[in-house]
């Protein structure tokens, strides 16, 4: 038996290139007027990284391996102390929350974000506090990142040692853009 290659223009491949990842320029094509200052390609990437870090290792620091019976035993406030210490803040209402307490860090939105009242006041909230923000093309992509299956407008990345060096080139990166009019 032969192999039949199959059609590049046929149905099959539409239903991979539709279900596969779109580009990044699919993406500018669903912008807010507001999203400005857009992070490049390239500079996204690299936010998503840098969340994925915050979410993933920063959460459960200082909690090492315990063999049953060997070592101390963590109390229970300490097993509470490590599980709030979040590294990441997601959510238009959570970070809203944190921004007004005085937390520092990058604020990473979503430039598809519709409607974009949801989180307008965001940006000016920064500007306020000297926070830098960056737009970033997709709300889906971003909540993938920072380890959920919804879609997310708004996520701070707080500095943390265990990511430190990839936090900063970020925020040098974020920091050089330039600022809307």
């Amino acid at each position: 038996m032969t192999k039949i290659k199959a059609d590049p223009d046929g149905p099959e491949a539409q239903a991979e290139a539709c279900s596969g990842e779109r580009t990044y320029q699919e993406l500018l094509v669903n912008q807010n007027p507001i999203a400005q200052p857009l992070a490049s390609r390239r500079l996204t990437r690299k936010l998503y990284k840098c969340i994925k870090k915050g979410e993933a290792g920063a959460g459960v620091a200082g909690m090492g391996a315990r063999v049953a019976g060997q070592g101390p035993r963590p109390t229970d406030s300490s097993v509470v102390a490590a599980v709030k210490q979040k590294q990441i803040r997601r959510g238009v209402k959570e970070v809203q929350k944190f921004v007004n307490k005085g937390e520092k860090g990058i604020m990473v939105l979503a430039g598809d974000t519709l409607p974009i009242e949801v989180y307008c006041h965001l940006p000016v909230m920064c500007e306020d506090r000297n926070l830098p923000y960056v737009y970033i093309p997709s709300k889906t992509d971003l909540g993938a990142a920072a380890g959920s299956k919804r879609p997310t407008c708004v996520i701070m990345v707080k500095p943390h040692e265990e990511y430190q060096e990839a936090y900063d080139e970020c925020l040098e990166e974020v920091q050089s853009l330039p600022l809307p009019l």
